[in-house]
């Protein structure tokens, strides 16, 4: 699956990439909202894993800009942050994140918040989950 990951703590940037490389994903990963969004508009990405807090676009006004584009593919939105109130989380996901991870990452709860997009990326795309794993 294409992911593009957008984190600003390049050690962090690092790691998370090579998780997900691990699992398979082809991973664009970029420093801030701003290259983030700039790479949406060029090409299509299933997943967005972006930091909260970033220089120039943080990762809320990243959600929201993905989420008011029309006549694109459904994007899934992982918003990965140090942020952890339950405030936070609610602001995270009205901004149209569909999936919120803490810091620091836990890898299998990264792999599980995966299967969760992929999940609604089928569903997105008029499959039933059941359906693809019985063919």
């Amino acid at each position: 699956m294409k992911i593009i990951i957008a984190e600003d703590d390049p050690v962090s940037m690092r790691a998370l990439r090579t998780v997900l490389e691990g699992l398979g994903h082809q991973v664009t990963a970029v420093a801030n909202g701003v290259q983030a969004w700039a790479a949406l508009q060029a090409e299509t990405f299933a997943i967005v894993i972006t930091d909260w807090m970033m220089p120039e676009m943080d990762g809320i006004e990243l959600c929201r800009n993905i989420r008011a584009r029309k006549n694109v593919p459904y994007t899934c939105v992982i918003l990965l942050t140090a942020k952890q109130t339950r405030e936070d989380r609610v602001q995270g996901l009205n901004a149209g994140a569909d999936v919120f991870l803490t810091k620091p990452l836990d890898r299998s709860d990264l792999i599980a918040r995966l299967q969760v997009a992929e999940r609604i990326l089928m569903l997105e795309q008029g499959n039933s989950p059941a359906k693809v794993r019985a063919a």
